[in-house]
């Protein structure tokens, strides 16, 4: 009993610390912010801090590794429920997924700032691994219960699974870069459109899925991510 419930404690504390940093990421930044910065949030000692985390780059793997965890419990009712066809999931999956990303917007923002840091590039090596791996099972039920149905194709219903998870990272990448282009320069909408294109005519040929029978994202989510810089200022100034 006594260990159980030190272990919620600590967790409890461990979430704390992690809350905490994800309000300060909002008001200053991930590169602005300190350590200090935490401890002082919290109103606790630096030794109580390193006792959770060993730095720094840490606190940024563990608040990358809880919204995985929040991410995937978005993905499980939609695999469980009976009532839903493979594509019907798949969808969800991919809404879910826009849904879920775009309530974090300003956070995710923030951390795309730091993410392709040359610095970080174990971190995101990491996170991919650890995404993929965790979301794999998920996917391939899916998969199956397509092939099943007679929708989709594919002998390998779990290795197929990597490869769109694979697919779906590198185009998060790819959207993340456009994105910090946009906020600082402007960019071309068209060619943002046509990536999400190409990379839903490769995810539905791998998964043998008809042509247009999934949707990566819509019309308004490409809005409310890629916004210029003015338009940001005057949408912020009309408010």
């Amino acid at each position: 009993m006594v260990r159980t419930v030190n272990e919620q404690e600590y967790a409890f504390r461990r979430n704390a610390i992690l809350d905490a940093v994800q309000q300060l990421i909002y008001s200053k930044g991930y590169e602005q912010m300190t350590i200090q910065d935490i401890v002082e949030a919290l109103k606790i000692s630096k030794g109580a801090f390193y006792h959770y985390f060993d730095s720094k780059q840490d606190v940024l793997e563990a608040l990358l590794e809880r919204m995985l965890q929040e991410a995937e419990q978005l993905f499980i009712p939609i695999v469980q429920d009976p009532s839903l066809t493979a594509i019907v999931k798949l969808q969800h999956f991919f809404d879910a997924l826009n849904k879920y990303k775009t309530a974090q917007k300003t956070l995710l923002i923030e951390l795309l700032r730091v993410w392709y840091a040359d610095d970080n590039i174990i971190v995101r090596r990491k996170s991919h691994a650890v995404g993929v791996k965790r979301l794999t099972p998920l996917f391939a039920a899916v998969i199956r219960q397509g092939v099943q149905e007679g929708v989709l194709t594919t002998p390998y219903p779990e290795q197929i699974s990597e490869v769109v998870l694979s697919i779906a990272a590198e185009l998060g990448e790819t959207l993340g870069q456009m994105l910090l282009a946009f906020e600082s320069e402007g960019g071309d909408m068209v060619r943002v459109e046509h990536t999400i294109a190409a990379y839903t005519d490769a995810l539905e040929r791998i998964l043998g899925a008809s042509a247009g029978s999934l949707s990566l994202t819509n019309a308004d989510t490409l809005r409310e991510w890629f916004v210029s810089p003015q338009v940001q200022a005057e949408k912020h100034f009309i408010k």
